[in-house]
Parts: C-alpha cells; sequence; structure tokens
C-alpha cells in the first residue's frame, strides 16, 4: 500500500484529500503545517506527497526541497491555485516539484495524477537498473579480460636496509594494467570490489608474484597486497596463494589498515592459518586511515609500514620524528619491522636513520618498474 503524506493549513482540505486518497486504497497521513511536515518526514517514509504552496511560516516549496533531500524517491506534488508562480516554474526545472496539482481539484484527477507520476517514477528506475545492469555487465568483463588476456602486470620497487649502500632487503609488488579502460590499480580494485571479484583478481596476482620469487634471490622478500575482503572466505584465500606456498618465509602479505577488518567476520583466524602456512603480515599504510592502533594490536604483523604522509617531509618535522622513534621502539619491543614508505630525498631517508628505521622504501631509492621475466636480480 502506498502511503501518501498530505500537508495544508486548510483543514477542510485536509479531510477531503485524506478521504479521497483513503478510498482509493492508499495510507494517507496528514500535516498541518511545514514544520510538522519535515518532522514527519525524519521519520516515515513516503512514497507520494502532496503540499499545498501557501502556508504560514514554512512555504510549500521548501517542504517539498527538503523532501527531495531526505526521500528523493517520494513523489513530490504541488497544490496551488494559482499557476502563474515563477518560483513553481523554477522549482519543476530544478526538480523539486515532480507534478502540480490544481485547486479545486476533482478526485479522479488528483488519483489519475498520482498514479501516472508513480508509473513514470517506476519507468525510469527501470531504466536506471538496466543501465547499471549493463554497466555491472560490461565492467566484470573488461576485469575478466584483464586477467583471461594477459592485461594486468606487476611493478616491483626496492626496499632497502639503512645502511651504507642502501643494501636490498626486498621488494614490494604493485599492480599495474595494460587495459585500455581498467588501467590503473584503483580502477581494477573499484570494479573488483563493486563485484566482488577481489579472490579472482587475488589469484592472478598471486600468480604473477609467484613468476618474481622464481626470479628474485632467494634471500629477497617479496611484498605482495591482500585485498581485506579476501579474509572473508579463507578458503577461497588459501587457494588463491596456493602458487605461493611452500615459499611463505619470503612472502609478506599486506593489509592496509584503511579498511575496516572488524567488519569482516571471522578474519583473525584467517590470518592466524595465513601466519601457520609461514606468511609474514605487513599492516601498510599506517598513519594514513583509522583504528591503527587497534589493528596494529590485533594484527600483530612481523612488519609496519609508515604512510607516505608521516615520511615526507620528516626531516624539518621534529614532531613526525618523535612519532617515528616511538614507533622504531615499539617495533623492537613486540619484534616488528618498521618500515618507512614514499622516502623522496636523502634528507627523508637520514631522518628516518636516526629514528632507527629498519627498512625504507621510495622513490629515492628506486621507482617500480614492470617485472618481465627472465630477470635474475642479484642479491645487494
Amino acid at each position: 500500500m502506498n502511503h501518501v503524506l498530505v500537508v495544508d493549513d486548510d483543514p477542510f482540505i485536509l479531510r477531503s484529500t485524506q478521504r479521497v486518497l483513503a478510498y482509493r486504497g492508499l495510507q494517507v497521513t496528514v500535516a498541518s503545517t511545514g514544520a510538522m511536515a519535515i518532522r514527519l518526514l525524519e521519520s516515515t517514509p513516503f512514497d507520494a506527497a502532496l503540499v499545498d504552496y501557501e502556508m504560514p511560516g514554512i512555504d510549500g516549496l521548501k517542504v517539498l526541497s527538503r523532501i527531495r533531500e531526505v526521500q528523493p524517491g517520494c513523489v513530490r506534488a504541488l497544490m496551488t491555485g494559482r499557476r502563474d508562480f515563477p518560483m513553481i516554474r523554477d522549482a519543476v526545472n530544478r526538480g523539486e516539484v515532480l507534478r502540480v496539482v490544481s485547486k479545486p481539484f476533482d478526485p479522479n484527477s488528483l488519483i489519475n495524477t498520482l498514479e501516472q507520476a508513480w508509473a513514470s517514477v517506476n519507468r525510469m528506475a527501470e531504466v536506471r537498473m538496466a543501465q547499471q545492469r549493463a554497466v555491472d555487465d560490461s565492467e566484470k568483463q573488461m576485469l575478466e579480460q584483464c586477467v583471461d588476456k594477459g592485461h594486468l602486470r606487476l611493478a616491483i620497487q626496492p626496499i632497502v636496509k639503512p645502511g651504507p649502500g642502501a643494501e636490498i632487503f626486498g621488494y614490494e609488488a604493485l599492480l599495474r594494467s595494460t587495459h585500455p579502460v581498467l588501467d590503473g590499480p584503483m580502477s581494477i580494485l573499484r570494479v573488483a570490489e563493486r563485484h566482488k571479484m577481489t579472490d579472482m583478481l587475488g589469484t592472478e596476482v598471486n600468480r604473477l608474484a609467484a613468476e618474481i620469487l622464481d626470479n628474485l634471490h632467494s634471500q629477497h622478500v617479496l611484498f605482495v597486497n591482500l585485498h581485506p575482503d579476501q579474509l572473508a572466505n579463507p578458503i577461497a584465500l588459501l587457494k588463491s596463494l596456493e602458487p605461493l606456498m611452500n615459499r611463505g618465509n619470503r612472502v609478506a602479505l599486506e593489509i592496509t589498515e584503511r579498511s575496516r577488518l572488524t567488519n569482516i567476520p571471522g578474519w583473525e583466524s584467517t590470518v592466524e592459518s595465513l601466519q601457520e602456512q609461514g606468511f609474514a603480515i605487513a599492516v601498510d599504510d599506517l598513519g594514513s586511515g583509522y583504528n591503527s592502533l587497534s589493528v596494529l594490536a590485533d594484527l600483530q604483523p612481523k612488519y609496519v609500514k609508515i604512510d607516505m604522509s608521516i615520511v615526507r617531509g620528516i626531516d624539518a618535522t621534529p614532531r613526525k620524528q618523535r612519532l617515528v622513534d616511538l614507533l622504531c621502539k615499539f617495533g623492537e619491543a613486540t619484534d616488528a619491522v618498521v618500515l618507512g614508505e614514499g622516502v623522496e630525498t636523502e634528507a627523508e631517508a637520514e631522518a628516518l636513520r636516526a629514528c632507527g628505521i629498519h627498512l625504507m622504501q621510495g622513490y629515492y631509492f628506486g621507482r617500480p618498474q614492470i617485472f618481465e621475466p627472465p630477470l635474475m636480480l642479484a642479491a645487494g
């Protein structure tokens, strides 16, 4: 049953309109002022609103404008005995008013107006749904093409030790694409998240990561991004990690701390199973999001990657230096390795070394390069 809100300061109009609509099987709620109508909108959903224009206090156009904000799917009709208001025309053009009902109105005209409006809204909704389905199908096909046609690539960026010569500790694998539309990591990830295809994407990333491991020196560690959504399905996750099994001691799975892990049921046991398989866990982008400390405590990661927003300009920011110093002390106390991301200058690198950083990564040490086998990367 459709629910209609009728707003009018004339008691006779309210009663007669309520009677007409109720007789046609509609649920009706009435309000005698604009303020009362706005209060009702906060708690009650409506399928249509018939609102008188000329009311004391808050007029009908303001009420309809508010309805558009809080209940955009509600059919909004303005009741008025006058049709020459430029304001009404402008409100129709802005979409605040979908129908204008002339006073006085006969019952059949009023019902027909509502039915026509609902039919129009339903047709528009069906068109939007069809368009969205077409977009969804297209996006899914493009992501499948990325995997099946070999568009996905992994670039590798060196991670170095802070000592003399910046000895290479390992590499981070970074997602890249040659697809003409899904041509970057963010566009790929958005599609994968939207259509619950992160498991498929993760499987391909892990396959490519295994190829890199085959060509890395045996002492180097490869950091591979793990999408938090994959933690919701441990069986699928472990299957996607099969190419990296038995080499877990050389793989660090990065989980960005921006994600709300607490919304994923059972993520703790999934992380434990990954650790039992020998994979190291890395908290990525520490300091860029929320719940940083709780995620750090719950994950008990082997690696903690400090976000580049903290690293940037650290040489000239004592507070950042103190923060990194504390994180490094925390890492030493919990047997975690602390890594500074986004190092771009020698001054930043020196400041991180002075804070006791364990590892560093950034353009200063090397930009990401697309991995193309066969390529044996030497130690050091």
